[in-house]
């Protein structure tokens, strides 16, 4: 696994990209379609950030129920 994009579940990916720019929307981080090298590594980061804080917000959520 030298691939730095491996994706453990392929049939995420749509649903992950999706979630990115929605993340990217709710932080004020305009993405376009595509390749986003311009963006700042700052605004990266509030965007990974977000992402992450998120689905570890659902996962506990889900396992408290």
């Amino acid at each position: 696994m030298n691939n730095s994009n491996y994706k453990a579940v392929p049939e995420a990916t749509d649903a992950l990209n999706k979630f990115k720019y929605e993340v990217a929307n709710e932080v004020g981080v305009s993405l376009k379609d595509g390749y986003n090298g311009n963006i700042s590594a700052r605004d990266a980061g509030r965007i990974g950030g977000n992402m992450v804080k998120k689905l570890i917000q659902q996962a506990e959520s889900q396992l408290s129920k």
